[in-house]
């Protein structure tokens, strides 16, 4: 068993949590921080099927460190050898925030040491340590003198799922799109518009969910090529995961911009995961979107935040539509992700819920509008 963790963006905790314990596992969680307990199994399932974690690593060790040979010593003393090969590649990367050990390269360079120096006593090696093998990347993360040890299993961040061959100049993250999604709770039993698709990942990322195709199906992970890892499990959790995927299942997800370019490039990325014909795709200013009448409706955008002065009036002309849209039709439940402090203002109405967000380093709000039930049938 490995203590595991889960990182996310902040104020993704809770939504990242519940997908863990959806997988099985129990929880505790911190700032960006989700942890739980499991085996190898864990590992895997986690990569192939956590929507909105950024990554998943292995702790090693937790522990105070003032000086630099307490850093030294206690990372000594952890069981490196456990995890990492005679041949590993572990290189260091490291953090270090309002503590003493400030240097992070200082910490970097500490903490591979006293690795090598442990593992070349636990495999009995005189010289060099190869590190030819499979790579290990490791992480030393100092927060108020408190280090935490771990090595990542995922490699890549698992938002890179694997079909976005291309995008525009500031496309929002698989993970966080997902997280959009989760939040709004759609499922697939509604309709789903993005009148900002731009390369289409909000809908990409649904069709997904809806259809529970494991987001990390098409990619690797690092961790496959461990010694930890028995034969041909990511191979064997692939296959379950396949079938447990409802690939026939109907789901209507409308996807359009105002830019043809970034339609096309959104229909490419859609194609190459498999859902070309099911995300209904087209060019279209969001001032002319209409919604069908008496009928429950999702619509989830990642819209233009007018920052740059030129855009501004542009865009609040677009919210004010927006605005006018939930106005006429009461069952529309509007999901807007935007920086822009006055949106509920040009839209004239207080959201239901509120959640700060970060797309990248951008500070933002996820608005979010409940529409009305659909009545039902007498």
């Amino acid at each position: 068993m490995y203590k595991i963790l889960a990182v996310c963006p902040m104020g993704l905790e809770s939504i990242v949590a519940k997908e863990v314990q959806e997988l099985g596992y129990e929880t505790t969680v911190e700032n960006g921080k989700i942890f739980f307990e499991g085996d190898e199994t864990a590992i895997v399932k986690c990569n192939l099927w956590l929507r909105t974690a950024d990554r998943v690593k292995i702790v090693v060790g937790e522990f105070t460190a003032t000086t630099f040979d307490n850093l030294f010593e206690q990372t000594k003393a952890l069981p490196w050898e456990a995890i990492i090969a005679e041949d590993g590649n572990f290189p260091v990367q490291g953090k270090s925030v309002k503590s003493v050990l400030y240097s992070v390269p200082d910490c970097q360079a500490i903490v591979k040491k006293a690795i090598v120096e442990r593992l070349k006593v636990a495999y009995q090696t005189r010289g060099w340590l190869s590190e030819t093998g499979a790579k290990y990347p490791i992480e030393v993360s100092i927060l108020k003198d408190k280090a935490l040890l771990t090595i990542d299993t995922s490699g890549s961040g698992l938002n890179k799922r694997g079909y976005r061959l291309a995008q525009g100049e500031a496309p929002i993250k698989e993970t966080l799109a997902a997280s959009l999604i989760k939040l709004a709770n759609w499922t697939g039993d509604t309709p789903l518009i993005d009148p900002f698709c731009g390369s289409g990942t909000i809908a990409i990322e649904a069709c997904l969910i809806a259809q529970n195709i494991a987001p990390g199906f098409n990619r690797d992970f690092v961790s496959e090529s461990w010694d930890i890892m028995p034969n041909d499990l990511y191979n064997q959790m692939r296959d379950e995961a396949d079938q447990a995927a409802d690939y026939d299942r109907e789901v209507e997800v409308l996807a359009s911009d105002i830019d043809p370019d970034m339609v096309e490039i959104a229909k490419r990325n859609a194609d190459e995961v498999g859902l070309g014909d099911i995300i209904k795709f087209s060019v279209k200013d969001v001032n002319t979107l209409t919604v069908e009448a008496n009928r429950a409706i999702a619509l989830i955008g990642n819209p233009p935040y007018g920052e740059r002065i030129g855009d501004r009036e542009e865009v609040e002309e677009m919210y004010k539509y927006i605005g006018t849209l939930m106005k006429q039709h009461a069952q529309l439940s509007t999901y807007i992700l935007t920086s822009n402090k006055e949106f509920e203002y040009l839209v004239d109405k207080k959201a239901t819920k509120r959640r700060k967000l970060f797309n990248g380093y951008i500070e933002c709000t996820y608005y979010q509008y409940w529409g009305e039930k659909t009545p039902k049938k007498s």
